[in-house]
């Protein structure tokens, strides 16, 4: 039997931009199946976390309008386990409101947040991890993150850097947080030995973060907890909105776990990808005998190393590409070189700058 103070947070309030034109606003990517094996990015999460916690203490962040959507990829899940932010005000507010309604349901609770967009190959691993972040989280004052063994010198991530002498079964002390590097950094760090990519995703008891909460963002800690009264209550959306609209915009990252001297990592190996981004979707699918990946009915000639997406009852002829993304998804076409894809970002604001709102 499951342990009923386990809890589970899912963040799936994004909009994915990285991932236009198949992540829109009205439809974020953590509600498509981008992999193509029949689940979406929100599934396959909670389905996870299944294995680590009871169902009905799964709980879903995410934003008012994407309630429709989770209702229909999760009916099970009944209107108090979907948390609804009735607008963007980053990770640490929404982890505030979770923890806080959390909390009143039961002071004992552990909780491990995770992104909606993260694929993870190796469950019994994760299981694993879980399971001892979750010991430790409830016997410790502590903050829990997960850090994932580098395989290669990526600048896409974060990193962390641990005290390798202050650890013990594999936990260790976060010395520091580093941002995204350069290729020349990336590598020193996977020469040191103790740097670690930042999954985001993390595990603590209620009352930790609540405290740490209570010591770094004193304010926004304030405003949640004096929901207690009517949290799954019918007045909980109006105090919500109220709420989010005098709270500050403030990552929990920045907000807390920079500053809190309790952090701590597990080091871990289990087939984690972050899929923000085309490119690590393509390094998830099988490629052709010219390195191509391809979804959809697509025809190639004199094409290589390109990554191609189409939808089912669409074709594509590409010839001549190398290196290359191309999605075509509904009404928006994007072609773009591999290597430029952090252009993607450029590409949505000036399609807004040119007042062309209904595609982005």
């Amino acid at each position: 039997m499951q342990n009923q103070n386990n809890f589970a947070l899912i963040m799936a309030g994004g909009i994915g931009t990285r991932l236009w034109p198949v992540s829109r606003k009205h439809f974020p990517k953590q509600f498509h199946d981008v992999l193509g094996v029949g689940e979406t990015l929100l599934q396959l999460s909670y389905n996870r976390l299944l294995d680590v916690c009871p169902e009905e203490n799964i709980y879903i962040i995410s934003n008012e309008d994407y309630y429709g959507l989770i209702k229909e990829q999760l009916p099970a899940m009944t209107d108090d386990q979907i948390l609804l932010e009735p607008q963007l005000r980053n990770t640490a507010p929404c982890v505030a409101y979770a923890v806080h309604k959390i909390a009143q349901k039961n002071p004992e609770a552990n909780l491990i947040v995770s992104p909606a967009d993260h694929l993870i190959l190796k469950q019994d691993n994760f299981k694993s991890v879980a399971i001892q972040a979750f010991e430790e989280a409830s016997k410790k004052d502590v903050l829990i993150t997960f850090g994932i063994n580098p395989t290669r010198p990526d600048t896409g991530y974060g990193y962390i850097e641990y005290d390798q002498a202050h650890g013990e079964s594999g936990v260790y002390k976060v010395a520091a947080f580093k941002e995204k590097p350069d290729l020349t950094t990336a590598k020193e760090f996977l020469e040191a030995g103790n740097y670690v990519w930042n999954s985001g995703i993390f595990v603590w008891s209620v009352s930790s973060i609540i405290k740490s909460f209570e010591k770094y963002l004193p304010e926004v800690n304030q405003l949640f907890s004096q929901g207690s009264q009517v949290y799954y209550t019918e007045g909980e959306k109006a105090y919500i909105q109220r709420t989010y609209e005098a709270c500050i915009n403030i990552s929990i990252d920045y907000g807390i776990l920079e500053k809190a001297d309790n952090v701590y990592v597990i080091p871990a190996d289990f087939g984690w990808t972050d899929l923000g981004t085309w490119k690590s979707i393509d390094s998830q699918h099988e490629k052709d005998k010219h390195g191509n990946s391809l979804q959809g009915t697509v025809l190639t000639y004199d094409t290589k190393e390109s990554f191609i997406k189409v939808p089912k009852d669409q074709i594509a002829v590409v010839q001549g590409l190398e290196n290359y993304i191309v999605i075509y998804d509904g009404n928006a076409l994007m072609v773009c070189q591999k290597d430029q894809e952090q252009m993607v970002k450029k590409f949505l604001g000036d399609i807004k700058e040119k007042g062309h709102n209904e595609f982005v």
